[in-house]
């Protein structure tokens, strides 16, 4: 009964059983008594039905699986038309976004074009409106201005009702104003005749005259020219002469001791000096110097009177002659005029040394280096932009000139470098000749390469500023060591193959003195730079006469160029080898007269100095 029942759930689950497997089972199992046997008949009965209900839902199954295969295949045919009418959607819906867009895009143009027509309107309104105003604003302008011309033309009209009645009187004068017009146009007639004959020869006067100022320039340049060919073959050392001018600082301490109210007058910046005072001052505070060669301008004479002894007065006259004398109205320009030449060597290959002497106070600084204008501007700068101007003018025919530059002083027998930084150095500057080629260095100093007379004027700036000055009782400002300035110039001629290197030299001496009217002696330093100084101008002294004597054919004659730094480094200079020019710098006061002798007589000394011929330094490259 277990087994049936068994096999009947199996049959639930699994499906059906074959029923002779069933009752072959059945039968074959032991112990299975005959009892059973009507149990197993109505167990089978129940098993065919099983069976036929089984295929009855079997056929039913069919028939509804038949019924949904065909309901899906509808479905399916619906599903298909349903997805060509959305696919036919979906593309007329893009042709209406489509048609959407182009319809918004034109909608917006319109409307862009609909705002900027507002806006020109509107701003067209605005422009009537300020038009309108203006209009308006005219309107009431030319409204006044017919008020006034209204009014002029009342003034006018009874102007003119005047002017009928003075018209009367003014045609009765006319009248006689052309007979007497007549009368002057008569006399007017007469006169042409003269003028023409006048201005004829006026017009020949001032022809005559041009060309005699053009003779006289012309003769005063060949005159220059051959006098420095004269000085040149002569091998002289050409001496310049200058006297500075009258200070009021000089007027101050000429006048101290006489009438402290006058100088006070003179000095005092809150009020206008008396004119013809300060001429009479000046007057007596100069020496009696006088000029008297007008056209060379070569001599300077000197006049002193006193009294001997026995109460006879003595006059005394001096009369000197150079090569050139500046009175105390030459400018700058017209010293640099006569040195200019002499400057323009160095290009051609010379060495040239220009030098100021005199004592100080003697306006040695202002010649040579020359106030901060253009037109004080002294001979260093005047010189170097000489130099480089001819160098410019120059490369048009193939030459290319190098310049470089150089400031040094000589300050109690010490070389210092003014172009060095910060404090002077601790080196030990030494001098140095090359005997080839006649050149002059000085060891561990800076030599600028110079490209433009600017820069020079910058250096000369800088120089100024270093270089070593004092206060003394003969100038508030006193130089109080030697200053040298030195220019070398290398060129060459790419289309010649020549080359030349030249050199210039500015040297500003420290001013001569006396210790009892300087008042150096009060102070160690002052002292010790006074001794120092006139050490080496005397050194310079005794180069220059025994360079005297030795061209007076004294046989070789000893020149003591190492008795001194100043001498030993203007050696080539003195020697020679270079055209060397002295500037005599003269105080022009009556209390320096004793100074200004010494000054002159050793210039004379100097001028008198065969030195010998300078050598053009040139040579040529194949």
């Amino acid at each position: 009964m277990v087994t049936i029942c068994f096999l009947l759930i199996h049959c639930q689950d699994d499906g059906p059983i074959p029923l002779d497997l069933l009752t072959c089972d059945l039968r074959t199992r032991p112990g299975i008594s005959a009892a059973n046997d009507e149990r197993f008949d109505s167990i089978q009965q129940q098993i065919s039905k099983i069976e036929a209900a089984r295929a009855a839902d079997a056929a039913r199954l069919d028939a509804e699986l038949a019924q949904e295969r065909a309901k899906r295949s509808d479905l399916q045919a619906s599903h298909e038309a349903l997805s060509r009418e959305l696919t036919n959607a979906k593309t007329q819906e893009l042709a209406q976004r489509q048609e959407l867009f182009i319809a918004s895009d034109e909608l917006n143009s319109l409307r862009q074009r609909h705002e900027r027509e507002i806006s020109e309107l509107q701003a067209d309104l605005r422009r009537k409106d300020r038009e309108l105003r203006e209009l308006n604003e005219d309107l009431r302008m030319y409204q006044s201005d017919l008020e006034r011309e209204r009014e002029t033309v009342k003034s006018l009209k009874a102007t003119i009702a005047q002017q009928a009645t003075a018209q009367l009187s003014l045609t009765a004068q006319l009248g006689a104003l052309q007979a007497e017009k007549a009368a002057v146009q008569a006399e007017f007639d007469r006169t042409c005749g003269s003028k023409a004959d006048l201005a004829m020869q006026f017009e020949r006067a001032q022809k005559r005259i041009t060309d005699l100022e053009r003779e006289a320039r012309e003769g005063e340049s060949v005159r220059r020219r051959l006098h420095n060919m004269v000085q040149e073959l002569k091998g002289n050392i050409r001496v310049f002469v200058r006297v500075r001018p009258v200070l009021r600082s000089d007027i101050l301490s000429t006048t101290l001791n006489l009438s402290s109210g006058s100088a006070g007058a003179i000095t005092d910046g809150t009020s206008s000096p008396d004119p013809e005072e300060e001429a009479r001052l000046r007057e007596e505070a100069m020496a009696r110097m006088a000029f008297p060669d007008k056209m060379d301008h070569r001599e300077i004479t000197l006049n002193n009177s006193s009294e001997s002894a026995t109460g006879v007065e003595r006059k005394d006259e001096w009369q000197f002659t150079f090569d050139r004398v500046f009175e105390p109205h030459s400018t700058q320009a017209e010293v640099f005029e006569e040195i200019s030449q002499l400057a323009q060597s160095c290009t051609d290959g010379y060495n040239v040394c220009v030098f100021a002497y005199g004592q100080t106070g003697s306006g040695k600084s202002f010649t040579m280096e020359g106030g901060s204008s253009e037109t004080a501007a002294g001979m260093i700068p005047r010189a170097v932009e000489q130099v480089f101007r001819v160098a410019d003018e120059l490369k048009s025919k193939g030459w290319q000139y190098k310049m470089e530059g150089q400031f040094l002083e000589i300050y109690n027998e010490t070389i210092n470098d003014l172009l060095g930084k910060g404090e002077f150095d601790k080196k030990k500057h030494e001098i140095k000749h090359d005997p080839k080629t006649n050149r002059t260095t000085v060891t561990d100093v800076n030599v600028v390469p110079l490209a433009s007379a600017t820069q020079v004027r910058t250096l000369l700036s800088l120089a100024q500023g270093r270089r070593t000055v004092a206060a003394t009782l003969m100038n508030e400002r006193s130089s109080r060591s030697h200053s040298v300035f030195t220019l070398r110039i290398r060129g060459e001629n790419t289309l010649t193959g020549e080359s030349c290197e030249g050199s210039l030299n500015l040297v500003d001496l420290a001013g001569s003195e006396r210790l009892e009217k300087s008042g150096a002696g009060a102070d160690k330093d002052r002292l010790r730079e006074t001794q120092n100084i006139n050490k080496s101008l005397s050194a310079l002294g005794d180069v220059i006469a025994a360079l005297g004597e030795k061209g007076e054919g004294k046989g070789d004659k000893h020149i003591p160029y190492r008795n001194s730094k100043l001498t030993y480094l203007l050696q080539n200079s003195l020697s020679g080898n270079s055209k060397t020019l002295m500037f005599l710098n003269l105080s022009p006061l009556a209390t320096h007269l004793n100074e200004s002798l010494c000054s002159l007589r050793f210039a004379t000394k100097v001028n008198n100095t065969t030195i010998g011929t300078a050598k053009k330094q040139t040579k040529h490259t194949s």
